[in-house]
């Protein structure tokens, strides 16, 4: 089991900066998989960024604006958003994959004004 505390989300107005945190409850290098996902009002969850194997993906709305790392002597997925517009409104969800199962956090509210 694997606990994800996910923070760092708030207001912020359009061109502006956050930087979104999750704490895992186990050693980081256990996951063969991590990353944020977002889902916006009345929208799907989407891909935002994604760590597997050796490279990083990430959505072609985000590439060049948002930065996945990682950290794992505290345990902790980091998820760097720059260049913020309305567009990028949602909640933001960190997602990891360790033998085989996955787990997800409870979301961070990211909301960008005009």
């Amino acid at each position: 089991q694997v606990e994800l505390v996910e923070s760092g989300g708030g207001e912020v107005q359009t061109g502006g900066s956050l930087r979104l945190s999750c704490v895992a409850s186990r050693s980081i290098s256990t996951f063969t998989r991590m990353g944020w996902y977002r889902q916006a009002p009345g929208k799907q969850r989407e891909m935002v960024a994604d760590f597997f194997s050796t490279q990083t993906m990430y959505a072609d709305s985000v590439k060049g604006r948002f930065t996945l790392s990682s950290d794992d002597d505290n345990r902790t997925v980091y998820l760097q958003m720059n260049n913020l517009t309305p567009e990028d409104t949602a909640v933001y969800y960190c997602r990891v994959r360790r033998a085989g199962d996955d787990y997800w956090g409870q979301g961070t509210q990211v909301t960008v004004s005009a």
